[in-house]
């Protein structure tokens, strides 16, 4: 079970924002006693793999908050981040962490079910994320990309930290993502509902 909500807690913070995940795992595996990856996918802790997703991490995370192409980049981290999550979901639920000692061999025997179960859960948490961000775009005119992108990464780093240290955790973070989403849709559609009103009105 508990592998089953690290993998789940480090999936979803892919879907936020790809790379960060795996740049924290590879560290972790690195220069901590936190976390020890299995062979499989000790590669993420390389100095090539550190070097190359620490850049595309920058590049993620400076995109994100720019008006306009925030949108580019979701269309394309469409393919990125459920790739992403399949690799960090294989990662996370086999390798050895504080919070497992023993992981299961569940996933290590079929390991392409766990990548397929983390891309599923990171591209449901991406789908979550451009649809909503759209939404808020298209009523701010961009001006509130910033601040809800510093939201996603702080979200994205504690479901990370969850995943490895505390994995009951992952399942409060997620309902509040989902309550979030769920708040901010309504909102919006209130606020368009609204705006309808006025214009009618006005054209009466």
């Amino acid at each position: 079970m508990l592998e089953l909500l690290t993998g789940a807690g480090l999936a979803a913070a892919a879907g936020l924002g790809a790379f960060l995940p795996m740049l924290i795992l590879g560290l972790l595996d690195r220069f901590t006693d936190l976390m020890t990856l299995p062979a499989a996918w000790d590669w993420l802790s390389s100095d090539i793999a550190l070097v190359v997703i620490g850049v595309l991490t920058v590049l993620d995370l400076v995109a994100d908050k720019i008006p306009a192409i925030d949108t580019i980049n979701d269309i394309v981290q469409t393919v990125v981040r459920p790739a992403s999550g399949g690799i960090v979901f294989g990662a996370g639920t086999s390798a050895q962490t504080v919070s497992l000692d023993e992981p299961s061999q569940f996933f290590s025997a079929h390991l392409w079910v766990a990548i397929a179960l983390g891309a599923i859960i990171a591209l449901v948490t991406h789908l979550t994320k451009t649809s909503t961000r759209a939404a808020v775009n298209a009523m701010t005119v961009g001006a509130s990309a910033p601040l809800l992108s510093t939201g996603e990464d702080a979200m994205s780093f504690g479901l990370v930290a969850s995943a490895v240290l505390a994995p009951v955790l992952v399942l409060v973070l997620l309902a509040g993502l989902f309550v979030m989403a769920v708040a901010v849709t309504r909102r919006l559609r209130g606020m368009l509902a609204r705006r309808k009103a006025r214009s009618a009105t006005a054209n009466d």
